[in-house]
């Protein structure tokens, strides 16, 4: 088995589309604004975003009502080679942070976290050497 890419099921395809493309500055793979799913390269990896109701429907479950819970159940990590350059660009470009970039010694990373405009909880970190 192989990861391919992590799919993030939003309501809001258009606010997430500019957030990853434009706000974080991710290279579109597939779709625009107005699709029902896009793609960005994050590196290695790919994030792609499918419309909730969409998956909901794929799945026999379009019937059930969305819910919410109060806590992240997901986390996307993002390594950066500089994590105070990624927060300034971040910011730059209208992004807004839960924290500022700080070191998280007993994880070994520095890091700051943000969210896309689904609420799904982002880390930019680098490694630190110890």
């Amino acid at each position: 088995m192989q990861l391919t890419h992590i799919r993030l099921l939003v309501t809001d395809l258009t606010a997430c589309f500019r957030f990853y493309g434009n706000v974080l500055g991710l290279p579109v793979l597939f779709g625009d604004e107005t699709s029902r799913y896009a793609s960005f390269s994050a590196g290695g990896a790919e994030i792609a975003l499918f419309s909730c109701d969409g998956m909901a429907e794929a799945v026999g479950m379009g019937d059930l009502p969305s819910v919410a819970n109060a806590k992240d159940k997901i986390a996307l990590i993002i390594a950066v080679p500089d994590v105070d350059e990624a927060y300034s660009a971040v910011v730059g470009r209208g992004g807004v942070f839960v924290n500022p970039p700080h070191d998280q010694l007993q994880w070994g990373v520095r890091c700051a976290h943000l969210r896309d405009p689904e609420g799904n909880l982002i880390e930019l970190n680098k490694e630190m050497v110890m």
